[in-house]
């Protein structure tokens, strides 16, 4: 599950799907080397061809851009046989994408004027393992989209999983804004965790991450039994909160899954489906669907609390998602699954409502919505 938008890319364009990633900086978009049939460029396709646009051109090892800071990519970059520069570009899930360096136009809406070129990489199909659509990078890295445009601010909107019919599979088209939002005034905003003093010290921390400042969670009524400093970065960087829409799953720090775990446990325990996980062994709380109304009732919602009083709220019918026919689990994993120290909040819990970047006031913001008709 993930928010996929088409954007409109080259001279003439071809549309490319590519998936909105506030988790991630580099973009890049599926590429094929050898020619498509020109006479329909503009249709959609899973592979963009450089060889049918006027405004591609390659980035060369000899360019500032082939020659980042160590944060800006997860590997060196280096250079091919006709040295064009190379990259390769990890996830936290160990997938990998890797291809050459590019710079191109892109497009948002019809008629839209196309930007100026912005760099973004070019992944041959066989290179970029765990993907079969292109990123869009979007947080705070100097080579992510929001910077090379420029923007201000930016949002969207993710529409509810079952609204394409439940568990895995097709997903309806959300809704991405770049600039003002005209929903904006109806928002709450937290301010954003900038990265403290000293953060090239702290191993375990992301400064290009939109990190907010998590408190607690609630199940039902009940706050959960986890101190504050949990959603915190210490002193190394770990345990930071961040917000992240290419990430389908929420994932918590050892200490808070665990009070989330026992409290589940607590309540309905005995109708948890016995050995079954989901998503090679990150999610562990999983029910038969028969279970689901007494989960739902026993249960009730699940709410992230943030400082200052916001708070996203998840209902009693979507605490569960539905990842196979007759099994529902909650979309929670411990992080560490990931190899990461921090916690993730995925697109999962980030359904029907504005999710809001304010990038010149350092904040975001939450809206109530109804994402499958924004």
């Amino acid at each position: 599950m993930a928010l996929t938008v088409s954007i409109p890319i080259g001279t003439p364009p071809q549309n490319q799907d590519m998936v909105i990633d506030t988790g991630s900086q580099l973009s890049w978009i599926q590429c094929i080397r050898k020619s498509q049939k020109p006479s329909s460029p503009t249709n959609s396709s899973s592979s963009f061809d450089p060889s049918l646009s006027s405004s591609y051109l390659a980035v060369r090892c000899d360019q500032p851009a082939c020659k980042p800071q160590i944060r800006d990519y997860t590997l060196p970059t280096s250079c091919d046989n006709n040295r064009d520069c190379h990259y390769s570009y990890f996830y936290a899930d160990q997938t990998l994408a890797e291809g050459n360096l590019i710079q191109e136009k892109l497009a948002f809406g019809v008629g839209s004027k196309p930007m100026p070129h912005i760099i973004l990489g070019c992944a041959s199909a066989d290179s970029s393992s765990g993907y079969d659509k292109g990123i869009l990078g979007m947080n705070l890295g100097g080579l992510s989209f929001p910077s090379q445009a420029n923007l201000s601010k930016f949002s969207y909107c993710i529409p509810l999983r079952t609204a394409a019919g439940s568990g895995p599979g097709p997903f309806p088209t959300g809704s991405i804004v770049l600039g003002e939002n005209p929903s904006s005034a109806g928002f709450r905003f937290v301010d954003l965790m900038m990265s403290p003093q000293g953060s090239r010290a702290m191993p375990n921390f992301n400064p290009l991450a939109y990190t907010v400042p998590m408190q607690g969670i609630r199940i039902g009524a009940k706050r959960l039994d986890i101190p504050p400093s949990v959603f915190r970065p210490d002193a190394g960087g770990s345990g930071q909160t961040m917000i992240d829409s290419g990430s389908e799953l929420t994932y918590l720090v050892d200490e808070a899954y665990g009070k989330v775990r026992e409290e589940v446990v607590r309540l309905v325990g005995p109708t948890m489906k016995k050995g079954y996980t989901y998503n090679n062994g990150v999610a562990d709380m999983c029910f038969n669907s028969q279970a689901t109304e007494v989960f739902g009732r026993l249960v009730g919602g699940m709410t992230f609390e943030f400082e200052g009083g916001e708070e996203i709220g998840v209902p009693g019918d979507r605490v569960l998602a539905k990842v196979e026919d007759g099994v529902h689990c909650l979309p929670l994993g411990k992080s560490i699954m990931l190899g990461a120290a921090a916690n993730i909040i995925g697109n999962i819990h980030q359904q029907n409502m504005w999710v809001e970047f304010d990038l010149v006031s350092h904040r975001v913001g939450f809206g109530k919505a109804d994402c499958g008709r924004s």
